[in-house]
């Protein structure tokens, strides 16, 4: 498969959509690999907590070729400037033998680096700041972002004190420094398609994934991160499932608590997803949406824009 009108095919959605499993089974037939576009799956160890069902990457019996799954410890601090690095090597080297890759996950943010191309910088922490900065409220945090950044338009993804003064960090650095560090951008021709249920169904299915991961040990997965040495606040970093089990490990939180919490937050989560891909759409990014696992609506869509002409 050369691909006439796109050179990666992209599925895209919130979490709990079973957009793994379908971009899979599509690797399968076609021939194609994967490259994860999820912020959390990229480190070690991290498995239950970030969703990382392994067993979604076997179609019809067949192991499809993943990538940047399982890349880093959790100790390295990752970030989109490395992300969009460690796509584009593996775009071109895919892409190289003739196939169509497919990206697949639902970070807003690493999808968006990639098919529009943004220009980073790879900024180093800057534990000076970090200090000088460690005690500021919320509020004040965000207009420090706002001088830096007046045109910064991702306040939803930046209400958490850690991705705020990552973002005052970056900000500050990139003001500074000319840009001799970019990355060269291959020119991506992309097919977006989403994944989307109605939210009745993606609540259900939120709630038995869950269910389901604490069933499987995703407590122990917390507890063998602690124990391996990594910190309470590192921990909350890695996001929702890690923030609230480490509550209830600390004696923080009771165990139903804990789980109401976070269905709750993980449902919130999944709407700040739908509200990112909705915006990609407003500022011009086209996105074909199917209905939940219509497998055969998505096979549809490759090859009739594969064969248009």
């Amino acid at each position: 498969m050369t691909g006439k009108h796109y050179n990666l095919i992209v599925i895209l959605g919130p979490t709990a959509t079973g957009k793994t499993r379908l971009a899979a089974r599509l690797a399968g037939e076609i021939g194609s690999e994967i490259i994860s576009a999820d912020s959390r799956q990229v480190y070690r160890g991290m498995n239950l907590g970030t969703g990382k069902d392994l067993d979604d990457f076997v179609a019809e019996g067949t192991q499809v070729p993943y990538h940047l799954i399982d890349i880093v410890d959790p100790d390295h601090e990752f970030n989109v400037f490395e992300y969009q690095r460690r796509f584009f090597e593996c775009f071109e080297e895919i892409s190289g033998r003739g196939i169509v890759p497919i990206m697949v996950g639902g970070t807003g943010l690493y999808i968006e680096a990639v098919i529009k191309g943004y220009r980073m910088l790879e900024v180093p922490e800057n534990k000076s700041l970090r200090r000088r900065l460690h005690d500021a409220e919320t509020e004040t945090l965000q207009e420090q972002l706002c001088v830096l950044k007046p045109a910064i338009h991702n306040t939803t993804d930046l209400l958490e004190r850690d991705r705020l003064i990552r973002a005052i960090e970056i900000a500050e650095y990139t003001k500074e420094h000319l840009s001799s560090q970019e990355v060269i951008i291959p020119e991506i021709k992309p097919l977006i398609i989403g994944v989307r249920w109605s939210r009745d169904i993606i609540r259900r299915r939120i709630t038995e994934r869950l269910k389901k991961r604490i069933d499987m040990g995703m407590i122990d997965e917390v507890k063998s991160l602690r124990e391996s040495g990594t910190s309470w606040e590192k921990l909350s970093f890695f996001g929702l499932e890690y923030r609230y089990i480490s509550l209830y490990l600390r004696g923080e939180m009771t165990f139903d608590t804990m789980i109401t919490t976070l269905n709750a937050k993980i449902n919130q989560f999944s709407k700040r997803q739908e509200t990112w891909f909705r915006r990609m759409e407003r500022r011009g990014t086209m996105i074909h949406w199917i209905n939940g696992d219509d497998y055969n609506a998505l096979k549809g869509l490759v090859a009739e824009i594969h064969d248009d002409s």
